[in-house]
């Protein structure tokens, strides 16, 4: 699985860019917008989701984690393909996307190219809780602290008092990754346990 790609621009398309890297060139698709900044022979990194198929390997390439894991989210979604998936990160971007699904606005999808009026509801509904609008750029991103808390769900914990835990620890520890706020909200849901426990 390739999760990220640095390398040397050999060639820029409208949505695409061929990255060299070791004798390899590797075609990312990539946002009208992140390919419209690109020059053939600058260095750049993406990080990537490598999609897998039985007829073609597919690199898609994003300028921050976020994006990223947007662009996951939304391939989750029934009816949602990796093209759809990109086209909405293209045309929204992370906090437009997020806004939509905090107000329930499946108008916004409207100005993008391959999302129709039942799939942008879809979106809305299946991305309700997992996608808030990010209010602070140096606080962990809400797509970190709704993945931390899916993940802590999977483990068997409310997810109501995990939304407060996984608060408490973005709050306390800004500067943190997904894993690491994974482990400090472990360590508070530990300490909640061991109080009820002692109580």
């Amino acid at each position: 699985m390739i999760a990220s790609i640095s390398g040397t621009v050999s060639r820029v398309g409208l949505t695409d860019a061929v990255i060299e890297f070791n004798g390899l060139g590797y075609l990312v698709s990539l946002t009208t917008r992140s390919a419209l900044e690109l020059k053939v022979g600058i260095s750049v990194k993406f990080h990537t989701a490598h999609i897998i198929r039985e007829d073609s390997q597919l690199l898609f390439g994003f300028q921050s984690e976020e994006e990223l894991a947007a662009f996951n989210l939304l391939c989750s979604v029934s009816g949602v393909g990796p093209k759809s998936a990109l086209s909405v990160i293209g045309s929204l971007g992370v906090e437009g996307l997020s806004k939509a699904v905090a107000s329930a606005d499946d108008s916004m999808f409207k100005s993008v190219s391959g999302i129709g009026p039942k799939t942008a509801k879809l979106i809305v509904l299946s991305l309700t809780g997992k996608l808030v609008s990010v209010a602070n750029q140096s606080a962990p991103s809400s797509i970190q602290a709704a993945n931390v808390t899916s993940a802590l769900v999977g483990l068997g914990y409310q997810e109501r008092s995990v939304r407060k835990i996984v608060e408490e620890a973005s709050a306390a520890h800004p500067e943190s990754s997904e894993q690491q706020l994974l482990r400090f909200a472990l360590a508070l849901l530990s300490n909640a346990r061991k109080i009820d426990t002692d109580e």
